[in-house]
Formats: structure tokens, sequence, C-alpha cells
């Protein structure tokens, strides 16, 4: 008799969102966004706005994709439980692929954050600066004419 092969089944992928982890069983399940609408019977772009983070999908439907994906709804809506089957905890090279795409963007992001703040701090110093030379550090006091 064959061996048969044991695969992950309870996962915790709670620091992830509920599209992130849509995203990720539905990847693992090898089915396109089409696949997925057509048997809940929702738009794609719907489907595509809930692997978004744009929007939720209802209850009934929650419940519908853990079915179809093979995951438990708990897992889709909390990160904890039954998640997506993956052999050895090897993600597919498209979900792979995906993940580091949304790293680059998330990175590019922050670069752009931190950029943004460091403006806004360089901002507030040089108007700091030019109240000091100017001896206003308090703004208006009451009496002076």
């Amino acid at each position: 008799m064959p061996t048969r092969k044991v695969y992950p089944r309870m996962t915790d992928s709670s620091d992830d969102t509920l599209g992130g982890r849509l995203s990720t069983a539905r990847d693992a399940s090898g089915l396109s966004l089409a696949d997925v609408a057509n048997r809940i019977g929702v738009k794609r772009d719907s489907l595509l706005a809930w692997e978004a983070d744009r929007a939720e999908p209802r209850p009934s439907n929650l419940i519908d994709l853990a079915g179809i994906l093979g995951v438990s709804p708990m897992w889709l809506m909390t990160g904890v439980g039954s998640g997506p089957i993956q052999e050895a905890g090897d993600l597919p090279l498209e979900a792979l692929k995906l993940d580091l795409q949304r790293l680059t963007e998330a990175h590019l992001e922050c670069g752009r954050l931190i950029e943004k703040i460091a403006q806004q701090i360089e901002t507030y110093e040089e108007r700091h600066e030019r109240r000091r030379d100017s001896g206003d550090l308090d703004g208006p006091v009451m009496g002076r004419a």
C-alpha cells in the first residue's frame, strides 16, 4: 500500500487580511478569479475587490467561498483554523511572485511615506527656525501694541 503524504492544515494566518487569505486560498486551489466568481454567482470585479480588501463578502458568500476553496470559514475570517493545503508549506510559484509584488509595492509605499514625513519635519523645523529668529516663539502676546 502506498504511503500517503501528510499536508499541514492548521495554519495561522492571523497577521494577513481577509482579502489576503482569500487570495492565498484561491491561488492554492488553482482556480481563477472567473472560476470562483462564477461558482458563487458574483461578478469577477466583486471577487477582485474582496481580495484587494476594498470590499467584504456577505456572510453567505463567505461560507460558499470557504467550501469552494477547501478552507474553513473561520480561517477566512480570522486566519486561524483549517487553511489551504500546501505541500510541505511551499506556495505555488505564482503565489510567491504575487507575494513578492505585494511586498515590493508595500516597500515603495513605505519609502514614499518616509519621504513625506521627512519633508513635513523639514518644513516644521524651517518655520520654527524663522519664528525663533524673529523672536516670536509664543505667537502674539496680549497687551503689546
